[in-house]
């Protein structure tokens, strides 16, 4: 058992000192020099004594963590400490040299002879060998030790909760000078005492037995016997790492034999660091499929909680634009500042050209502006083509100096490639921020690993749909913030909710303005279903005014899905009539010549006569009223016109230009592409056909109007051989939203069919002058029905042989026969003429160039 003694009164470790201490430990032996002794005997790492020699080990000599601060020289640390500590010798602290706890801690009531002592720097003790007298055995001299440090326990400076203790060396130590701390985990190897025997392995009992003098152990670990490791192992977990350094000193190089074995077993004990039982770890990674949901909540969790709140910080801020530098107080102080120098406010011209517009439109205006000032739970629908001014008369009229307005463009969204980049812009449009649009494509990688793995999906990606409502639901909490906003407490109403408070105040809600809806619908028509549901929970709660910008004749049908107990405020916008185009484009035109007049008067000094406007000083603006009538009243037309007029072309010219340019544009994109849709890379096929968007062309230019059932039935839409264009109403419905035809509606139901815009009238007449597009055309044209006859003289060949198949001819059959014959006849006279006509039309390709 460890030993411990009593403390005794410190003692001046000087020179003087020490010279009176070497007779007691041997007058013989060089103590400075044993001291510095890290090896052993010999240099060879091993502790040799004598027949008449012990070897005790003291521990808690030196602090055991100190050699940890000297890892930067490990191999040194042994030479170190003793080094520092007769520093401290030499000083008024002799109590801390460790020769005389090894002194204090010996009885002299105890007949020995110190021969040696050697330190053990890293495991806090030190060997001490030493003589005793022949009559006083080991186990005395042990118990003696023992019951003397229970009397009289030392404690050290650096230890003042225990005391040092000792304990008889059984075995043979090693002192190795290796960087191998103490650790409370013994590794005990199994090996030959002599080497012709084989050892055998012993028993944890017989381990306890041995090992449990020494101090209190936790566990002893067998070797599994499976193992083929040799030589054969133990492991010997004390509590305390100081019984484990006292167990290894004490009995490394221990010989025994088992009771019942028949060869003697020596101990070979070395530290080893124990490995942490992961358990949490290995429970985690044991049951995936109850982790990886949970792990899965807890990120969705976190992200609402962290991310959540800045991507609405960011939202609102847009949508109050209170970020932007345009609003900012310098910006508005510079831009009063230097309008009149830097020209930073609106075009003169553009504005009086849309105030003519606005004013022709003013009932529009007050309408949609009435609208949300009411607390109407629906939609306002401001429908029209494409150019007519529907975004400016919303942005720069209804909305005029109101601060909360959102805008979303569909546009982009859908335009955006792959559903990272689909992401990426509605999160733009809206402005939220930040979005990692890439980490979707890493979590679906991850989960399909994970999946492929377990067999169970992870759910750490999103799919399209998934991501869209995220972004619209945090847009709808920071649109419900901003149209608070403006509440105080002090106000009247203070003391109602927040849902009552915002219907009673239409006013102060914010404004959300969906540009663009439904525009390429049929590619991603998710998008425009969850908008649509967003848009309706925006208007039910209060939150927001909604309105949609489209030029779709075909948006009820989502609205009402998503809306379907309301009644939309519809607007729609048409063609300017002749004489506000007029006005329109005189307006821009006097707005551009006064400021270009103003600017010259600047530069001459002035002298005081009146401004000669743009429209007083050109003659030749007396065409406009038959130019504008050839024109149309397009906005975007008109807008074209002005420009080309500003830049000095004659009325006619322009409209010239105009015209001819618009039928470039029929032909490249409806007549001279093939089975694809133009100006698209993919391969994707329209649902209509040239030969029908011809067959449009060309009645539509003799007719400026066509009846809607009437060309249901022309054999061009009723038996169109492209397979893609099968459908006659489709293929109608897709050349209306390629904007080639517009579909007017009488009572709910499309009647009539009118070019798409008023400038195409002209252009599809300007095609028809052109003798070899015509010819091209109508030849392409007599071929698909000259293949619609042929396949109508196949379908009645075909039941005639059946019928001439029957029996006996019947009598029955004669009246089906006789009208088979004459549909046949009819159907061959007609390929007769458009071979005839065909041939005339290639006639004509063959000469013109």
């Amino acid at each position: 058992m460890a030993m411990r003694g009593r403390r005794l009164p410190a003692f001046a470790a000087t020179h003087t000192a020490r010279q009176r201490l070497l007779p007691a430990l041997g007058q013989h032996t060089k103590l400075a020099r044993r001291w510095q002794s890290t090896v052993g005997t010999g240099k060879t790492g091993h502790i040799e004594a004598k027949a008449d020699e012990l070897i005790l080990f003291v521990d808690n000599l030196f602090p055991l963590k100190l050699s940890s601060l000297l890892l930067w020289r490990p191999w040194k640390a042994q030479n170190d400490v003793p080094e520092l500590l007769k520093k401290f010798d030499k000083t008024s602290l002799g109590v801390f040299d460790p020769v005389s706890l090894v002194k204090r801690a010996i009885p002299d009531s105890l007949s020995v002879n110190i021969t040696e002592v050697i330190p053990r720097t890293k495991e806090g003790g030190a060997y001490v060998k030493f003589t005793h007298p022949g009559d006083t055995s080991a186990s005395e001299i042990q118990a003696k030790l023992s019951q003397a440090l229970e009397q009289n326990p030392i404690k050290p400076w650096f230890s003042p909760f225990r005391g040092i203790s000792t304990g008889l060396v059984l075995g043979r130590p090693w002192l190795e000078d290796l960087y191998r701390l103490p650790k409370s985990r013994l590794r005990v190897e199994f090996v030959p005492a002599k080497d012709s025997e084989q050892p055998d392995e012993l028993s944890q009992e017989a381990l306890y037995s041995v090992f449990r003098r020494y101090g209190w152990i936790a566990d002893i670990i067998s070797q599994p016997p499976d193992s083929k490791v040799l030589p054969k192992f133990a492991y010997v977990d004390f509590v305390l790492v100081k019984d484990a350094i006292m167990a290894r000193n004490c009995l490394h190089g221990f010989v025994l034999q088992e009771e019942g074995s028949k060869a003697a077993t020596k101990l070979r004990l070395s530290y080893e660091q124990r490995v942490k039982p992961h358990n949490i770890w290995k429970w985690i990674s044991s049951h995936p499929r109850i982790v990886i949901p949970i792990l899965a909540a807890f990120l969705a969790t976190f992200t609402v909680i962290v991310f959540d709140p800045i991507r609405e910080f960011f939202v609102k801020h847009h949508v109050q634009r209170s970020l932007e530098f345009t609003n900012s107080k310098l910006y508005k102080w510079l831009k009063r500042q230097t309008s009149d120098i830097l020209s930073l406010g609106k075009k003169h011209g553009s504005d009086a050209g849309l105030n003519a517009l606005f004013n022709h439109r003013k009932d529009l205006i007050d309408s949609i502006k009435s609208s949300l000032l009411e607390s109407v739970d629906t939609f306002v629908v401001i429908q029209g083509p494409r150019g007519s001014g529907g975004k400016e008369l919303v942005m720069d009229q209804v909305l005029e100096g109101r601060k909360d307005v959102l805008v979303l463009d569909c546009k982009p969204v859908m335009e955006a490639r792959g559903e990272a980049g689909t992401i990426r812009k509605l999160a733009f449009q809206v402005g939220y921020r930040p979005v990692f649009s890439w980490a979707n494509n890493l979590s679906s990688l991850v989960d399909l690993a994970i999946q492929s793995t377990t067999g169970v999906k992870a759910g750490f990606s999103e799919n399209l749909e998934a991501q869209v409502v995220k972004i619209l639901q945090t847009t709808a909490s920071a649109l419900k913030e901003v149209s608070l906003a403006g509440r105080k407490k002090d106000d009247q109403d203070a003391n109602l909710s927040d849902d009552a408070y915002l219907e009673a105040h239409p006013e102060r809600r914010a404004v959300v303005v969906i540009d663009n809806f439904l525009h390429k619908s049929e590619e991603k028509g998710i998008i425009y279903d969850k908008v649509s549901d967003w848009a309706a929970a925006l208007v039910q709660s209060n939150v927001a005014h909604v309105i949609f910008l489209t030029t779709d004749t075909s948006y009820s049908k989502p609205l009402s899905r998503a809306l379907p107990d309301r009644v939309f405020h519809q607007v729609t916008l048409g063609d300017l009539s002749p004489q506000v185009a007029k006005q329109f484009v005189v307006s821009q035109l006097e707005a551009n010549a006064r400021s270009d007049e103003k600017a010259k008067e600047d530069e001459k000094g002035g002298d005081g006569s009146p401004l000669k406007t743009d429209s007083q000083g050109r003659q030749d603006l007396q065409e406009l009223d038959e130019c504008i009538e050839a024109l149309g009243g397009r906005l975007t037309d008109l807008q074209i016109l002005a420009r080309r007029l500003k830049v000095g072309q004659s009325p006619k010219k322009a409209v010239s230009d105009i015209i001819e340019q618009s039928a470039s544009e029929i032909l490249r994109m409806f007549l001279l592409t093939g089975n694809k849709t133009a100006g698209e890379g993919v391969d994707k096929e329209r649902k209509w056909s040239v030969e029908q968007a011809w067959y449009l062309i060309k009645e539509i230019a003799k007719n400026d109007s066509l009846r809607y059932n009437e060309v249901l039935l022309a054999n061009t839409f009723a038996s169109s051989t492209t397979s893609s264009a099968t459908n006659p109403e489709a293929a109608l419905e897709a050349l209306a939203n390629a904007e080639l035809i517009t579909v007017k509606s009488h009572h709910g139901r499309p009647a009539t069919i009118r070019a798409g815009k008023p400038v195409y009238q002209a252009a599809f007449a300007k095609l028809l002058e052109d003798k070899v597009v015509k010819s091209r055309m109508d030849l392409a044209l007599l071929t698909e029905l000259s293949k619609i006859e042929a396949k109508n003289i196949g379908t009645a060949e075909q039941e005639l042989t059946v019928l001439a198949g029957l029996p006996n001819a019947p009598a029955q059959a004669s009246d089906r026969v006789n009208y088979l014959l004459g549909k046949l006849q009819a159907s061959q006279r007609k390929i007769e003429g458009f071979d005839k006509e065909m041939g005339a039309l290639k006639k004509v390709l063959a000469e013109e160039a």
